[in-house]
């Protein structure tokens, strides 16, 4: 059961247990919950990421650069 306050790193989110040791978010909640993770990119992370590879590709095919 998770409550209170857990310490998580503001840049690579994992979180620090109560030896001390820094462990992966998603391996620190599968080890204390019943919850699991599936990982998949949200449309930002999509755009930031690939965005530029996406037009790249397009281009080369002459497809629209923009689509929905």
């Amino acid at each position: 059961h998770l409550r209170g306050l857990l310490p998580i790193c503001s840049s690579c989110k994992n979180i620090r247990d109560d030896n001390g040791c820094w462990t992966y978010l998603e391996t620190y909640i599968e080890a204390r919950s019943d919850a699991h993770f599936t990982h998949s990119l949200c449309p930002e992370c999509q755009k930031k990421l690939y965005d530029n590879l996406l037009k790249h590709g397009r281009a080369e095919r002459g497809e629209p650069l923009l689509t929905r």
